[in-house]
């Protein structure tokens, strides 16, 4: 099965004549993902990849039919209003990789996300990809890199760093396990899906037999990890790395990484390490060992 999208999926690309937007519309479309239109405001009525082009998503959707995925390719400054347009005409899937989205903007459109039961992943994601299936965004690169680096297993993969994404999944691949979804969930201060959300997702998706993320020192999303797993919530094997354990000798206030790499004090990936494996999870002590710990389980 997968999560999050498959072949029949119907995807559309907000900003899909920029630069950016043309090529994660013809990237999408090598892999086989159900591209169906785009927009892009003042563009109606022309054609990218062969797919047509609307002012609005509420325009696209009174055309075509609802849709399931939306990927965003807008300058920061347009994202607020490409997600709320995106969730207005009832988009449930969002996936923004858009960088530099002003916190304000993102924590409205999360709260108008959850009202309307849409699901946002990201800001700043590559994507996320159900392999043999469909991909949204440009996670894994050109169609003959993304078929070297995923393969449809039973592995999922969490991370908040794309060429992580790509290369724990590659590590997978290797050891001939293959993936079963692997979702970039983006860099950001505010992460619109969470690692224990997806989490959710992997648990209810019979493909998936164990789980690895790749966590990092910033943030408290590994804490809601521990909270699911001690309550049941996530029962399949998980590994975890906590990356940046070093940041622990820095000064405070030292800028090693993106806005969500900012750690709180008592919070750091020591901290994490702890709840994690307290509540029973595999902790791995670097990254490459993520793929021992959960190959027995594939």
């Amino acid at each position: 099965m997968g999560i999050f999208v498959d072949k029949s999926s119907k995807i559309i690309v907000q900003g899909i004549t920029g630069k950016e937007g043309q090529s994660a519309t013809t990237a999408m479309l090598e892999y086989g993902s159900n591209v169906i239109g785009g927009t892009r405001p003042g563009k109606a009525g022309e054609f990218v990849e062969g797919k047509p082009v609307f002012h609005t998503v509420q325009d696209l959707v009174d055309r075509l039919g609802p849709v399931d995925v939306s990927a965003i390719y807008v300058p920061p400054f347009a994202a607020r209003e490409a997600m709320m347009e995106a969730i207005e005409a009832g988009v449930k899937i969002i996936n923004p990789i858009i960088e530099r989205v002003p916190i304000k903007d993102t924590a409205y459109c999360l709260s108008a996300a959850k009202e309307r039961g849409a699901r946002i992943i990201g800001p700043s994601s590559l994507g996320f990809i159900n392999p043999g299936q469909a991909r949204v965004g440009v996670i894994g690169g050109p169609k003959d890199q993304a078929d070297e680096i995923f393969m449809p297993g039973s592995i999922g993969i969490i991370s908040r760093s794309g060429g992580m994404t790509n290369e724990l999944s590659w590590q997978v691949r290797r050891a001939g396990m293959g993936q079963s979804s692997a979702v970039h969930v983006g860099g950001d201060l505010l992460m619109g899906t969470t690692y224990a959300d997806i989490l959710k997702e992997f648990e209810k998706d019979t493909q998936t037999k164990a789980v690895i993320i790749f966590g990092e020192h910033g943030g408290s999303y590994e804490f809601e990890i521990a909270d699911l797993v001690r309550d049941k919530g996530f029962t399949k094997p998980l590994a975890v790395f906590v990356g940046g354990k070093f940041a622990n000798s820095l000064p405070e206030g030292v800028n090693i990484g993106h806005a969500g790499a900012i750690v709180e004090r008592g919070k750091g990936a020591a901290e994490k390490e702890a709840a994690l494996k307290a509540a029973g999870v595999m902790i791995a002590q670097t990254y490459e060992h993520l793929v021992e710990l959960v190959q027995p389980y594939a």
